[in-house]
């Protein structure tokens, strides 16, 4: 009579030990994501509470707040250079050059598509929302500095950075061209600046002076790799040594990011920690420009929740939302570290691991869009410059905003190559279309907390970018499978499988067809490539 009840007990611990043992097992898988996330909480919390002492932080023991921090940051940029050079030689020298050729075209195409459509999306809700018009308008004391910039060198600037002259120096220096002041001069760039007073405005002359800076010259050492990895592939057998070096260096650096990674939350903490404290006025500051933060935001977020996984859903056919669960971390690493390059190697380890992206589409893509491919750079300069012209009572009409769209457009594109990108580029997007460049002081209070959002989504469109490569390029790798793989007898086809529950005949290829007809093959005998490969070994 009593060993029913008992039955029914041990059923029920059996079935809450199992569902608690699942829920362990998921929060092991995600133990990294969690730890991130409560380290952002964690992060402003106590940042919050540090505001609030009586007297406030000085710099030093802000300094000290933010070491932490600060060795992350240094421990991400040291495996830039590395990371990017194996991964682009590797990647390309696997893949042959027609095929190399298509998976370029159709990553330039997705990035120049998505950063025309955060764009317009961005001029779309200025438009609408009116930010400029609305709230206080912002001061600009006399410590905001606003560096001097021509377009036209900033161009060359990128251009001269594509081919640097000593391709040891880009990994660590870089050239770029300073406005220099002259007191007198001709046949130079001419600006003007306010006097003491406020009321006149006086001539500057400024005279260009190509110097070298400190910082990696990321679009040079991207150039270099991919024409290294191209000719590499081409020469075949000869360039082999150089594919297993390069694949060997990037094997090696992506497990010391697997190390990194996992000190990733106290660097976090530290960091949004010291970055709130820093913070004169906050509750001012965002008063004052409440409705630019706002559009820029919403826009951002409509383009990373729709706009993105609608082109991924379009091509793809699959969960768009699925797939972002995989980036989560490289998403929040982003939120943290406010660098493309330097969530990089995270992003390339999530698409491999998580969402099952092809390593070489995955070395290809990443690194080429983390320089080139700024989605949310180029929606914030739009918002900005148009936010400005309406806070300064300027007629936007259809030729200001046209040339917003194309500047933004192709600032963002050259961003990575320049100091100081967001704010050399939006001074870019403002002298196209003729207002003040000394504005951009006024956006500036916010800037740091925008420029984590912008980085998020930049990340957020290389990632789906490479999903949508790699489905668009399944052709292409396929064959190149095939190709690796030496003919057997004329008994035997091979087929190999590259999916569960779907496999693909050596016969669907053109040059197979004429050697292994379909009419000489009702005999053959099919094995799959692991049952050819294991008894030929």
């Amino acid at each position: 009579m009593d060993r029913q009840p008992l039955l029914e007990t041990s059923t029920e611990k059996q079935s809450t030990a199992g569902r608690c043992g699942k829920c362990l097992q998921v929060l092991r898988r995600q133990l990294l994501i969690v730890c991130l996330v409560l380290a952002l909480v964690l992060g402003a919390s106590v940042g919050a509470a540090l505001r609030s002492l009586d007297p406030p932080l000085s710099s030093r023991q802000i300094i000290y707040l933010r070491f932490p921090g600060d060795l992350l940051m240094n421990m991400l940029s040291f495996l830039i250079v590395p990371l990017i050079a194996s991964s682009l030689v590797s990647g390309l020298a696997s893949l042959d050059t027609q095929s190399s050729g298509k998976i370029g075209l159709r990553a330039v195409v997705y990035y120049l598509m998505t950063t025309l459509a955060a764009v317009v999306l961005g001029i779309i809700l200025c438009v609408s929302i009116q930010p400029g018009t609305r709230g206080g308008e912002p001061e600009v004391t006399p410590e905001d500095d606003v560096t001097v910039v021509n377009t036209a060198d900033t161009f060359l600037d990128l251009i001269r950075q594509c081919f640097p002259d000593n391709i040891v120096e880009m990994c660590f220096r870089k050239t770029v061209t300073e406005q220099v002041l002259r007191p007198n001069g001709t046949n130079v760039s001419m600006t003007t600046v306010q006097n003491d007073t406020g009321g006149e405005t006086v001539p500057s002359v400024y005279d260009p002076v190509p110097v070298k800076t400190d910082g990696v010259n990321v679009l040079g050492l991207v150039v270099f790799s991919i024409l290294l990895g191209v000719v590499t592939g081409h020469l075949g057998d000869r360039g082999r040594p150089i594919l297993i070096a390069a694949q060997a260096v990037c094997d090696a650096t992506m497990c010391l990011v697997q190390l990194v990674i996992w000190y990733s939350p106290v660097g976090i903490l530290c960091l949004i920690a010291a970055k709130l404290v820093e913070i004169e006025d906050l509750a001012r500051t965002f008063q004052q420009l409440s409705f630019y933060f706002l559009t820029v935001t919403a826009g951002l977020l409509v383009h990373a929740g729709a706009t993105l996984p609608l082109i991924y859903l379009a091509v793809v056919r699959k969960n768009p939302y699925r797939y972002l669960l995989g980036v989560l971390e490289p998403l929040v690493t982003a939120l943290a570290t406010s660098s493309s390059s330097a969530t990089m190697p995270v992003t390339m380890r999530c698409l491999e691991v998580n969402n099952h992206v092809d390593p070489r589409v995955v070395k290809f893509v990443i690194p080429v869009g983390a320089t080139v491919n700024m989605d949310g750079t180029a929606l914030y300069e739009a918002v900005a410059a148009i936010f400005i012209g309406q806070m300064r009572g300027f007629h936007m009409d259809i030729g200001r905003i046209v040339t917003i769209s194309i500047t933004a457009t192709a600032a963002a594109i050259g961003a990575a190559g320049v100091p100081q990108a967001g704010l050399v580029t939006m001074v870019i997007v403002l002298s196209a279309v003729g207002f003040p460049v000394d504005d951009v002081a006024l956006i500036l209070a916010v800037d740091w907390l925008l420029d984590r959002i912008r980085t998020a989504v930049n990340v957020l469109g290389d990632a789906f970018g490479a999903g949508i490569v790699h489905h668009l390029s399944k052709a292409e790798l396929r064959i190149l499978d095939h190709q690796n793989i030496a003919l057997p007898e004329d008994d035997v086809i091979i087929t190999v499988e590259h999916e569960p529950r779907e496999s693909t005949s050596l016969l669907q290829d053109d040059e197979l067809k004429n050697k292994y007809s379909a009419t000489k093959c009702h005999d053959k005998k099919f094995v799959d490539v692991n049952t050819f490969i294991s008894t030929k070994l």
